[in-house]
């Protein structure tokens, strides 16, 4: 029971990751409140895993901030918050055929990426950050990827956000250490989810090659990394980016 009476905020927590990181924090004691923009699939979890649930965008500061201020009101406290929450909007910086410019990444999918991706972390770590401060203690998990590390083809606008969580994550464990609160990320490789199963066959067939292990993550072994960081066990470890890649190398 590593959680043991815990207050686990987790976002994008109705499938996926998120949904993993509950059952696993569930397990171990924590008592857990998550928020998705999916309502009907965020309400099945909760009351499979028996959480709490509301619908809340994270690039939205407002609701951001009353989802925060319930989670208080309901349970006088936050010990922990997962910056899960994350989506893709893939495709090539600019595409040239024939010398001709034929395609490249719109700005509504750069735009709508940095919103949720990078602005929701900022968003919900800013909202929480205050009440940590004021019980000194606390511990944030921001999800970032080995993307944001290595850079990848076609994700201009992902690489960029998960390469800013990962400069945030430095940021505020040099600012929030003084208070006891530890920011550390996480940077999972090609994990299993709803996300990947979305994409063509052939790519993740390419992909697997340059698998060391030979395979795909499991959400719950991303999870497994935000309990050890949001744990006692990671007590002195701040500022950390964890990778959970299976060895994957990008690009090679």
């Amino acid at each position: 029971m590593r959680l043991k009476d815990k207050v686990a905020l987790i976002t994008g927590g109705a499938a996926g990751i998120g949904k993993a990181t509950a059952k696993v924090f569930k397990e171990q004691g924590a008592v857990v409140c998550l928020c998705d923009v999916n309502e009907e699939a965020g309400l099945v979890t909760a009351k499979e895993l028996g959480c709490t649930f509301s619908k809340v965008d994270v690039s939205d500061r407002q609701a951001v901030q009353t989802w925060v201020v319930k989670v208080i009101e309901q349970f006088g406290r936050i010990d922990i918050l997962v910056n899960n929450a994350g989506i893709l909007r893939d495709g090539l910086f600019v595409k040239v055929q024939d010398g001709e410019i034929v395609k490249q990444m719109t700005e509504e999918a750069f735009d709508l990426v940095v919103k949720v991706n990078l602005k929701g972390v900022f968003n919900c770590t800013q909202a929480v950050a205050p009440y940590m401060i004021r019980q000194e203690s606390g511990a944030i998990v921001n999800a970032s990827s080995v993307v944001g590390m290595d850079g990848n083809f076609g994700q201009t606008n992902y690489v960029a956000t998960k390469a800013g969580v990962i400069g945030m994550t430095k940021v505020w464990a040099r600012e929030l250490g003084r208070y006891n609160i530890r920011v550390n990320a996480v940077a999972p490789g090609s994990i299993q989810t709803e996300m990947l199963s979305s994409m063509p066959e052939n790519i993740l067939t390419e992909w697997k090659k340059h698998q060391p292990l030979r395979r795909f993550g499991q959400p719950e072994e991303v999870a497994n990394a935000y309990l050890f960081l949001a744990s006692e066990e990671a007590s002195f470890v701040s500022g950390a980016v964890l990778r959970v890649d299976g060895g994957m190398v990008v690009g090679t």
